[in-house]
């Protein structure tokens, strides 16, 4: 029993070693694991902050690179901003039309004997232009004639029967009814005779013939227009809301892409009284002295209805206004200090109420000051902080003309 006993404690022994044999190694591969995961986190501890420190590194040289490379200032050109008493213009679009134009038409219908114009000729009124036959016409008036001839004599005959108690008075009524009748028939004969002589109705320039000697035209078919070009009319609309601004008598300026540089006085001779409901618009018409003669009725005029002038506006060159869709805006010279503590020039973008534009200037409702200096040229290689340097001489002017070739 003893010997069973001391086995199973052997045994139990041997478990026990072993067991605390299991038990040693067990904490020893725990260890070893631990070791490994430090070692693999400090290697990658290791390698992140080499690579951090290789970003920051690389970042770093970048920057001192181009810190140390600035580019130098950009060449610009500069224009101050100023005062200035500025014109003021409501502009529409014109179509020129004549005083006085007429498509000459014969009053009936005949054959064409003979043509007295060349086409483009000025005329005078009452110019005879184009005969048509008025033979049939012409023969009545000789038979007329000698009727009259005849009723004249009897009726002296029977005048005189009458003052000598000879004859009655209806006879001498009866002879004065004739000729009357006859003096009738010659008037009427003499009229056919008129409309078959087309004549000019006022003085005037002719258009293109539109007719042949010999040709049979119809009554109110077209022979040749007649222009008078002395004086034009020029009608254009303006919006409703214009109307307190525009009178009768008011001055206008007519442009016309015919004559570029050109400018032709006007005066507004008439406003329609009706406002169209569809456009909301009013009919103006204004009249034009066209002395020499070089605009022509149905060209389109550019026109500007003079207002009184606006003083104290703040203008700029007009190319210093940089359009888009985000809004206008100039650039403006500033005066900073730099970083060696000197001051430098900058371009600082600034937005920008344009108003009306012309002789070259644009008119600033708000964002620039009197005095300010604006940049007029180079402004496609700026940016808002840029460095600049104003170039020497003068601003380029805006051509009045744009060229094309």
């Amino acid at each position: 029993m003893s010997a069973d006993t001391q086995t199973s404690t052997t045994v139990g022994h041997d478990t026990v070693r072993r067991d605390g044999a299991q038990g040693e190694r067990r904490p020893v591969r725990r260890r070893s694991t631990v070791i490994r995961l430090i070692i693999v986190a400090v290697l990658m501890a290791l390698l992140l902050g080499g690579l951090w420190w290789f970003n920051e590194f690389r970042n770093r040289m970048i920057a001192d690179f181009f810190a140390g490379n600035k580019p130098p200032p950009t060449p610009v050109a500069v224009a101050e901003a100023t005062l200035a008493t500025v014109p003021k213009f409501l502009t529409a679009i014109g179509t020129l039309e004549s005083v006085r134009q007429v498509t000459v038409s014969p009053e009936v219908a005949g054959r064409i004997t003979r043509i007295y114009f060349e086409s483009g000729a000025a005329v005078q009124a009452g110019a005879p232009l184009v005969q048509l036959n008025d033979e049939t016409e012409q023969a009545d008036l000789l038979a007329q004639r000698t009727q009259a001839r005849l009723a004249e004599l009897n009726l002296e005959r029977s005048l005189s029967l009458r003052r000598n108690q000879a004859g009655p008075q209806t006879t001498v009524d009866q002879n004065r009814a004739e000729l009357d009748q006859v003096n009738a028939n010659i008037k009427r004969t003499e009229s056919l005779i008129a409309e078959k002589l087309i004549r000019a109705p006022f003085d005037g320039n002719l258009g293109i013939r539109q007719i042949n000697v010999g040709q049979y035209v119809t009554a109110g078919a077209a022979v040749v227009t007649l222009t008078d070009l002395s004086r034009l009319y020029v009608n254009f609309t303006l919006p409703e809301q214009s109307r307190e601004r525009i009178r009768v008598g008011q001055e206008l300026r007519i442009a016309s892409d015919a004559f570029p540089g050109r400018s032709f006085p006007a005066t507004i001779t008439t406003i329609e009284p009706q406002v169209s409901a569809d456009t909301r618009a009013i009919k103006v018409q204004g009249t034009l002295e066209n002395r020499d003669r070089v605009l022509l009725p149905g060209m389109f005029a550019n026109v500007q209805v003079v207002l009184p002038p606006e003083s104290g506006v703040v203008v700029v060159p007009e190319t210093a206004v940089d359009y888009t869709l985000y809004g206008d805006s100039v650039y403006v010279v500033r005066e900073k200090p730099g970083p060696d503590g000197k001051p430098a020039l900058t371009a600082e973008r600034v937005p920008v109420t344009a108003g009306d534009r012309g002789a070259n200037q644009v008119e600033i409702r708000r964002g620039v000051k009197p005095g300010e200096k604006v940049i007029v040229s180079g402004q496609l290689k700026l940016s808002n902080g840029a460095a600049v340097s104003i170039a020497e001489g003068a601003a380029p002017q805006t051509p009045e003309r744009i060229p094309v070739n």
